[in-house]
Order: structure tokens, then sequence, then C-alpha cells
């Protein structure tokens, strides 16, 4: 596998998007002192590179009435790669369902869950979540605030 490696000028056109995936080519050239058609050449060689991989709208759950956001771990009662597709296709259909993780450890998978309060996210539980199949441990974390910090563009410097 090759891995892109990005100059100075490719960084920091990437920590421009990364702040607000909605600039065009030229904003960022203003904010950076390039040229517009430059920009637009890197960008499109950092996404034929696989390097941006899309562009995302961040919304505000809270705003939008889901006001709950539980992070669960999920041991499977049973293991297996019919088990582990079973239930990825089960799970990744549950709309409240924000991001399922595969991981290692103590739980098989890591669900990010938005509910509208507490009440709601144990309907989730109880109805959806409690009868995927193979759902063997189940262990909850209620998120209590979140940080934003810095991507990994941060403390990169050229290669």
């Amino acid at each position: 596998m090759n891995v892109f490696a990005p100059d100075a000028t490719d960084l920091a056109i990437l920590r421009q998007l990364s702040q607000d995936a909605t600039q065009g080519a030229a904003e960022i050239g203003r904010a950076l002192g390039l040229a517009q058609p430059a920009v637009w050449r890197r960008i499109r060689r950092l996404t034929d590179a696989g390097v941006i991989a899309g562009r995302r709208v961040e919304l505000d759950h809270a705003a939008l009435g889901f006001g709950v956001t539980v992070f669960l771990g999920i041991r499977l009662a049973a293991k297996g790669r019919a088990s582990l597709d079973d239930f990825e296709r089960a799970v990744t259909a549950i709309p409240e369902v924000q991001v399922v993780q595969h991981v290692l450890g103590q739980f098989d998978y890591r669900l990010r869950i938005t509910a509208r309060d507490i009440p709601d996210f144990e309907r989730i539980l109880r109805r959806r979540i409690m009868t995927l199949p193979g759902v063997g441990q189940v262990e909850a974390n209620v998120m209590l605030s979140e940080e934003r910090r810095p991507g990994p563009l941060s403390p990169l410097t050229p290669l």
C-alpha cells in the first residue's frame, strides 16, 4: 500500500477543509495566499489519492431534539463470522445508531446511539438493541459532555 506524502501546502489545505469543509478553492486560496486553480488541483489530487474521503455536515443533535448520547459496549453471546454478519446487518438498520465500531477488547462492538432523552434511550435499548441477533452482554455509558480536540493534522509536519 502506497502512503500519500502531503507537503506543507497540502497540509495547510487539509487544515482549512477540516475546519470548514464548505469552503471553496477560491476562499482557501485567499486564506493561504494561493491561486484558486492551484488549490483546486491540489484538492482534486488529494481526493483522487483517497486522502479526502468525503465532506460531511456536522449536525447539532441537541438542536434537533436529540439530547442524549449513549455509548454501548456489546459482547456477542456467540462468536463466528455468521454471528458478526447477522449482528452488523441488523444494527446498521437502526436509525438511532450513529456509529458501529467492531473492536478488540472487553466488548465485540461499540455503538454510539443518539436519543431524545433517557426514556427514549431505554425504549431503543429494550426494543431494538436487546433484540438484535447474538447480543450477550451490554454496557452503557451516557455522555455528559464532549470536548472538541484538534484533528490529527495539527501535529503533522511534511514528511
